[in-house]
């Protein structure tokens, strides 16, 4: 089969000929249909992510994956071949670690994947390999990061900071939860004309000098319930902190590999504020999203920019690194 490996020490990518793999004790294989590229992806070519309990020196790379099961391992129950699948990103291993596909092990930027028969979610007829394989991280992470880590409900502001794969789902699940307003900042146009498109109430420049003047009018001068870093830049920290509301919390997504600084103790205290850090989501995430879209509550048919062959695994990796033409999602069809 083919498959796109990445060699970590020397972070060379490449489209390669590959074993096809075996389904061991509690798993099966999946004829992979869709794969989405995402920005984590570009971080592990580019060395700014590096994967944490890799065991060896090459992976396939890709966590967000949709298929259907084409084999099935000893041990396996409740699944047939011929399923169609979601595969989510990550595994708790018996070592307590929480492992992700394309980082630790073998993902799908392949013909044929791997996954363990428990991070597997089922998906109906009517929802498309390419718009089911982002729903794990791109639409799961903001989603568990807006009702498990922020904690949101209706009625409280929400600023969304970085209008790319993650940001603009954020955006539209906030306006499924009922937040109020929702303020989606970044400094390009385009996405800040997408955000206005899938449901935000105003879209801000960062660089703006009347910015936090504005944040503050939005929200009645009490500041931002809920503020979420899907930038993955200190400067957003630093502009976000000091416009928390009393109890506000910061929720960083997104990850810049910098010491995270509190402008004020004094204010941070006063106001009981919180710095939370977020990281992927579970299995009944990714089933609360299909429900969503099931019940047409979620529309994810704008988020594909483009559908390219496996072999234009790199190409799509570059495209993203450079935001060409601001996509939200890349997906592969091997």
């Amino acid at each position: 089969m083919r498959a796109g490996r990445i060699t970590i020490s020397t972070r060379q990518f490449e489209v390669v000929d590959h074993p096809v793999p075996e389904a061991g004790y509690g798993h099966v294989r999946v004829a992979v249909k869709a794969a989405g590229v995402c920005l984590s992806d570009v971080h592990l070519l580019d060395s700014t992510l590096s994967p944490g309990y890799l065991e060896g020196d090459v992976v396939t790379m890709g966590h967000e994956v949709a298929g259907i099961i084409d084999h099935i391992g000893e041990g396996v129950e409740h699944w047939k071949v011929g399923d169609r699948v979601i595969v989510c990103a990550g595994i708790r291993d018996e070592k307590g670690r929480v492992r992700t596909q394309g980082f630790d092990f073998d993902g799908g930027f392949a013909d044929f994947m791997i996954a363990n028969a428990d991070t597997l979610v089922a998906i109906h007829e009517q929802l498309s390999f390419e718009e089911a394989c982002i729903i794990p991280d791109a639409v799961s992470t903001p989603w568990a990061a807006i009702t498990h880590t922020a904690q949101m409900r209706a009625g409280l502001s929400s600023a969304v900071f970085g209008i790319g794969g993650l940001g603009i789902h954020a955006i539209q699940l906030l306006k499924i939860i009922g937040s109020t307003p929702i303020i989606a900042v970044d400094p390009l146009p385009l996405a800040r004309e997408r955000a206005i498109g899938i449901g935000a109430d105003v879209a801000l420049d960062p660089a703006d000098p009347e910015f936090a003047k504005k944040v503050r009018a939005l929200t009645n001068g009490r500041g931002i319930d809920a503020a979420f870093d899907f930038a993955g830049v200190n400067a957003v920290r630093v502009q976000a902190l000091p416009l928390l509301a009393e109890g506000g919390k910061l929720i960083i997504i997104g990850i810049a590999s910098e010491p995270i600084t509190i402008p004020s103790d004094m204010a941070f205290v006063y106001k009981r504020n919180q710095i939370l850090g977020h990281y992927g989501s579970e299995v009944h995430h990714t089933q609360e999203l299909v429900e969503l879209i099931r019940a047409g509550k979620l529309d994810l048919s704008g988020s594909i920019t483009s559908v390219l062959t496996l072999e234009d695994a790199a190409k799509a990796l570059n495209q993203l690194a450079l935001k060409t033409d601001n996509p939200i999602r890349i997906v592969l069809r091997p």
